[in-house]
């Protein structure tokens, strides 16, 4: 059966102040406060946040060069001690000055502690270049050249509203708080966005100024869409429930890793069901997922397909990947095969060390992925979002 061509579809985002784009918030300025301290460090953190609460769990390890066992452990510990800061400067630049969840006064307790050694021996007893992964699962990658940024139109316009608003609030003056979502629905024609038909935000605000809110946004919504993107027909839900004064983790509990459609491809593209934040790179969750994209955004940038989605699994303790799969959609100018034969080979193999050597993942880059997507995002030059790097366009031309 042939693909449909003219459909609805739907993709939601949140802003950075959800409260779990907090807690990614918080578990990625930890991985980044350990990556700056040992570029081989180990982290898997969660973090919960409710009510005046914020509580971290998991496990870590950092090394130094000619450390003992000993000297090694009081290393993490140190870095584990530091932490308290680092957290509450991360809540107060997302803004949070409330009384149900404050960056100064808000309880802050640390569960973190030694990774576990079965994991390690998984990850470490290889040698360097085949250092095996840290974990088993599959991941996928995605991209369209239905949008600049070579994304899903429905996410990317989800998440420029909510990044919009937010650099209102940031400058001040506003009746905006930090917690929001968003979701936009498109009418796809001939495969291709068309027009928006409906867009809904519900968005904290200022106490006694929930009807200002429409008339406030609304402007500031517009001027992020294409031009004529909306119409007479286009259906508006702006703070639905009429009021959002309690918002954020005061509101809601949030825990990290709750949000990983937001953090991908707005449902476009299927999810391997691993999450990004909180986990050092040697986690192919994050890693091996980031290079999906990085090899179906070079795809579709070397003008190869329209759509292309990729999937590569792992074994724990396993360097190799024990399979690739490419999906052109029915767009492809080269034949899916060749890709799945030889697109790995351009990273190394997509060995877990291979994808960290490749992007530069060892680096404190983490907390800026937390909101407003991992994907679709520019490069930067402390080595952010190298996977959205187009480098591989001219090798890939070569292929076909």
């Amino acid at each position: 059966m042939a693909a449909r061509s003219s459909f609805l579809f739907t993709s939601e985002s949140v802003s950075e102040g959800h409260p779990d784009k907090v807690a990614d918030r918080i578990s990625d300025t930890v991985v980044d406060a350990f990556l700056s301290k040992d570029p081989e460090a180990r982290v898997a953190c969660e973090t919960l946040v409710t009510t005046q609460r914020i509580v971290l769990a998991g496990e870590v390890r950092a090394t130094q060069p000619g450390n003992t066992k000993e000297q090694n452990e009081a290393f993490t510990q140190g870095i584990i001690d530091s932490l308290e800061p680092l957290v509450r400067a991360a809540v107060k630049d997302i803004g949070y000055e409330q009384d149900g969840f404050h960056w100064e006064t808000a309880d802050y307790a640390c569960h973190l502690h030694a990774q576990s050694a079965d994991i390690a021996v998984g990850v470490d007893s290889t040698n360097e270049k085949d250092e095996g992964a840290g974990d088993q699962g599959i991941m996928f990658g995605y991209a369209s050249n239905e949008t600049p940024e070579l994304m899903p139109a429905t996410l990317q316009y989800s998440h420029n509203i909510l990044k919009r608003l937010a650099e209102v609030r940031h400058a001040g003056g506003s009746l905006l708080e930090p917690d929001a979502k968003s979701q936009v629905t498109i009418e796809y024609e001939d495969g291709k966005p068309k027009r928006a038909a409906s867009i809904v935000l519900s968005t904290q605000h200022a106490a006694g100024k929930a009807a200002e809110v429409e008339a406030f946004v609304k402007p500031i919504i517009l001027d992020v869409l294409p031009e004529g993107f909306t119409d007479e027909n286009t259906v508006w839900h702006i703070n639905p429930t009429g009021i959002f004064e309690i918002g954020g983790p005061d509101g809601d509990a949030g825990l990290t890793g709750r949000k990983i459609i937001v953090d991908t491809y707005g449902g476009a593209a299927p999810h391997g069901g691993g999450a990004f934040s909180g986990k050092d790179p040697t986690k192919v969750d994050r890693s091996a997922a980031y290079a999906c994209r990085y090899l179906a955004k070079n795809v579709v940038a070397a003008g190869l397909a329209d759509r292309c989605t990729i999937q590569i699994s792992y074994a724990i303790g396993v360097a190799k990947p024990q399979s690739i799969h490419v999906d052109l959609h029915g767009t492809g100018k080269i034949s899916e095969a060749v890709l799945e034969d030889r697109i790995l080979d351009l990273i190394g193999g997509a060995t877990p060390r291979a994808i960290r050597q490749h992007l530069g993942l060892n680096k404190p880059i983490y907390a800026r992925t937390t909101a407003y997507g991992h994907f679709g995002r520019e490069p930067d030059t402390e080595g952010g979002f190298s996977w959205e790097k187009t480098d591989l366009v001219d090798q890939l031309k070569a292929l076909a």
